[in-house]
């Protein structure tokens, strides 16, 4: 009988750190909680932080592919169960956070530059189109992988072409519409994971561009729990329908589960008071859904990410 995968798990940083040229960090039983907005859950086996794409590239290709091997970016719609990630977590850093102003109002950006960040590149070189990505929590790897969007927009709207590897290292260009892009959503292959893209915008006006974005932060400010330990949008918003407005009908605002709570202020946001385990914030969720699906006849679907075992 196989005995199951616990944290703290088995170190096999020294194994793979004998990969030759490898200039990547390899952490082992690395704490997750500080990666994640929520600031809860348990470790990773492995924390690998490539260097750049090539050292990503050299990683994958020589890693065995039933190692399992999931990608996170600011962790701002992640939650890491309490048992912790087993295999490796790959996180892209400074080596993937490039932002660069190319001809014909394009912009290309690495998948770890912040979503607000490419937007203020994109408005101070006069490129209009991208400012709704001051609204996106994230960075630009999450919104390729889901097509994030906010205050009418979305990553669909304005790409031109996205780079990934494979799970072998491979390298691959894809098409906009080869993303396969519908809402909160891509079709491309699972495995894949983006390191790059290359955005289009139009001629624009500066000081209109940020004015606008400006405009959005008051917004989020005003409506959303911006400072608070939270995941971001929560569930999916149904078709014909918003999400936050069913579970507010099912009676969901403020409700509690030791130290998660629904967030007052907006009923899609779930928000660690202080101290709340994965296993609360999870679970306030699921009982969300099924008040939903009990008063309205409608199964919310997840947004936040899901990643690791259970306690």
């Amino acid at each position: 009988m196989t005995t199951p995968l616990v944290a703290p798990f088995p170190d096999i940083t020294g194994e793979l750190g004998a990969i030759p040229g490898l200039r990547g960090r390899l952490e082992a039983n690395a704490p997750m909680a500080p990666l994640s907005w929520f600031r809860t859950g348990g470790p990773a086996q492995v924390l690998f932080t490539p260097v750049d794409e090539d050292d990503l590239a050299l990683f994958l290709a020589n890693t065995p592919r039933e190692l399992p091997l999931i990608v996170v970016g600011l962790g701002s719609n992640l939650l890491v169960r309490d048992g912790g990630v087993p295999g490796v977590v790959v996180r892209l850093g400074k080596g993937f956070g490039g932002i660069t102003v190319e001809l014909g109002h394009h912009v290309r950006a690495g998948a770890a530059a912040p979503d607000v960040k490419v937007a203020r590149v994109a408005a101070e070189a006069g490129i209009d189109g991208l400012a709704f990505l001051r609204g996106i929590p994230g960075a630009i790897g999450g919104a390729l992988r889901m097509n994030g969007g906010a205050y009418g927009g979305e990553t669909a709207d304005v790409l031109v072409s996205a780079r990934a590897l494979d799970r072998a290292g491979n390298r691959h260009e894809l098409t906009a519409a080869a993303m396969g892009f519908t809402y909160r959503h891509c079709d491309a292959p699972e495995d894949f994971i983006f390191v790059e893209g290359l955005f289009s915008g139009r001629p624009g006006d500066p000081a209109e561009i940020l004015a606008r974005m400006n405009a959005i932060t008051e917004a989020r400010a005003s409506s959303q729990p911006v400072n608070t330990r939270t995941g971001g949008s929560t569930f999916k918003n149904p078709p014909g329908a918003k999400a936050w407005e069913l579970v507010d009908r099912a009676g969901g605002r403020g409700l509690r589960r030791g130290m998660a709570q629904v967030s007052e202020m907006h009923c899609n946001f779930l928000v660690n008071l202080g101290g709340a385990t994965a296993a609360d914030i999870e679970g306030l969720g699921e009982e969300l859904r099924s008040r939903v699906r009990e008063s309205a006849g409608i199964e919310l679907e997840w947004e936040i990410r899901r990643i690791g075992l259970a306690a």
